[in-house]
């Protein structure tokens, strides 16, 4: 019975642990999403750049997380003899590269902000400072109770703030730090003139379209197996992913006006607003969720370029920002058992919880790359915008007619 006992047991963490290098890899496939979106978007001048910049931010943020942040988030390290990392077959392994890619995915969303005018080596600092210290004090706040706050809020509330794979913890964060990164880079040259909007037209809808694809597909990675276990797998979790991200698309189309580019954006949308209640919502909920999601990207992204004169290349403060925060609020509303969820959540935490996310993503927004623009500078020499990134930084585009 004792073999046996040891063999089920052994079966059970083999199983854990390749259940979340799979979630891991397929979290990593996305940030080819984002790479290929940014692509699609930008001019062709900055496609080059484009991609270097989410490759090199990944490794910063590997760095960055691996030697500090995971630490700041989890209490843990991985500075002892390989002999004891292995135990469980690996898995605090493997969780840390399934959280990783989590972390890394914030200066993926930063980088589409802001495309097109940012020096490349001041972004750099900028991820190892954001994924060190900011995302994981907030991280760990809310995903492994540090310094009490979610114990405050079940004791005050009945329930703790619940973001089940990051609609705030990630996606909200990513684009309320990428707020002040645009705000303080400024608008792109020739942007506006006499006060009114220049387009700049997507160098490669095919490419936009093929980010949003693979964003869509690993997706279903980053919020099921943030069950991290297999005996926490749920189906739910992946239907409401599914519902959340048609009814994005379909509102993205419907307010969008058939535009493309609201059209492949629209179930990332709704996919970021459904991360944080997947696990509680019923399917419907999730596709009322996602909807909304959907309007409600089409109408900041065009509010922000056009009322506030905002510059924000890619929309990543109306995608993952506003998107985010709905997520959150979306999680306390229709994760409700009177609306067909699962209960056990509340309005108020997720209020206060979203609210802080918030500000601290916005605090550190401006904190961060203030410091770099008054040490280093962030943004290119007007000479260096107009050449385009790609020439200026990489010295090669990203075509040859020869």
């Amino acid at each position: 019975m004792e073999n046996l006992n040891s063999a089920v047991e052994t079966l059970i963490h083999g199983a854990n642990t390749l259940f979340l290098l799979m979630g891991a890899v397929m979290v990593l496939a996305m940030h080819a999403g984002f790479a290929f979106l940014e692509v699609g978007t930008v001019r062709l001048k900055n496609q080059v750049n484009a991609l270097s910049k989410i490759i090199s931010d990944f490794a910063v943020s590997a760095l960055a997380y691996f030697f500090v942040g995971y630490w700041i988030a989890y209490g843990m390290t991985f500075m002892q003899p390989a002999e004891q990392l292995v135990a469980d077959h690996g898995y605090a392994l493997v969780k840390f590269f399934f959280l990783l890619t989590f972390a890394a995915a914030i200066p993926a969303i930063i980088s589409g902000g802001i495309a097109e005018r940012a020096k490349f080596g001041p972004q750099l600092c900028a991820t190892a400072l954001i994924v060190a210290f900011i995302y994981p004090f907030f991280e760990g706040l809310i995903w492994n109770g540090n310094l009490g706050f979610q114990a405050w809020l079940e004791h005050q509330f009945s329930a703790a703030f619940h973001d089940f794979a990051g609609s705030v913890v990630v996606h909200a964060m990513g684009g309320w730090l990428a707020f002040g990164a645009v705000v303080l880079l400024g608008r792109r040259n020739g942007r506006y003139r006499e006060g009114r909007l220049v387009a700049f037209a997507p160098s490669n809808i095919p490419f936009l379209a093929l980010g949003s694809w693979i964003l869509i597909v690993g997706w279903f990675g980053f919020n099921v197996m943030s069950a991290q276990t297999v005996a926490g797998i749920s189906g739910l979790v992946a239907v409401n992913s599914l519902m959340a991200m048609v009814g994005g698309t379909i509102a993205a189309w419907a307010v969008g006006r058939n535009d493309p580019g609201f059209l492949h954006n629209g179930p990332l949308a709704g996919l970021v607003a459904i991360c944080a209640g997947s696990d509680l919502m019923h399917p419907v909920g999730a596709l009322v969720t996602g909807a909304l999601a959907g309007a409600l990207f089409v109408w900041a992204f065009t509010a922000t370029q056009n009322k506030w004169k905002v510059d924000d290349v890619l929309g990543v403060w109306p995608l993952h920002g506003l998107c985010g925060v709905w997520g959150g609020l979306a999680c306390g509303i229709f994760g409700q058992t009177a609306l067909g969820g699962l209960g056990g959540v509340s309005l108020a935490s997720q209020l206060i919880g979203t609210g802080l996310g918030m500000l601290v993503a916005l605090l550190g927004g401006f904190a961060v790359y203030g410091l770099l623009r008054a040490v280093l500078g962030i943004r290119l020499s007007q000479e260096d915008e107009y050449n385009g990134a790609d020439l200026s930084i990489h010295r090669i585009g990203a075509l040859s007619h020869d």
